[in-house]
């Protein structure tokens, strides 16, 4: 009986972590497939936020976000905050923006996981764009 309560504890536990999408995350090229950075995700203050911790391609790892219009001009790539304000309702993290950093625009964002994936949703007015992440090992 012990040992039943202790598994249902540990399956209990897993399946919570799988529900969370703090951690990092491997983004792809939309056109190639080929993985592009990794983004890690950490809360701050009750709100989700994303940053870019690494690059694949080593050329990239000086360039600055140059067309970013606010806080984030000029800041390096590597380190900047491109997902911000996400808030988590029910398995959907919502009502924070993304930015792009290669065009300088940040879009409202939806977020959610699917199959183990990452599901990322940059939004203008009625438009939008799926992107799919995968977990970073």
């Amino acid at each position: 009986m012990r040992t039943l309560m202790i598994l249902m504890f540990v399956l209990g536990i897993s399946m919570l972590n799988a529900q969370n999408i703090l951690g990092k995350w491997k983004t792809f090229d939309d056109r190639t497939g080929e993985a592009r950075s990794t983004v890690e995700f950490y809360e701050k203050n009750g709100k989700t936020y994303g940053k870019i911790v690494g690059l694949e391609k080593t050329e990239d790892a000086q360039k600055t976000c140059t067309l970013c219009t606010d806080d984030r001009k000029d800041k390096p790539i590597i380190g900047l905050e491109i997902v911000r304000n996400m808030t988590r309702s029910g398995n959907v993290w919502q009502s924070g923006t993304i930015l792009d950093p290669e065009v300088g625009k940040a879009y409202t964002c939806k977020i959610w996981l699917e199959d183990g994936n990452l599901k990322v949703r940059g939004y203008v007015g009625v438009f939008y764009r799926t992107q799919t992440w995968k977990r970073a090992e």
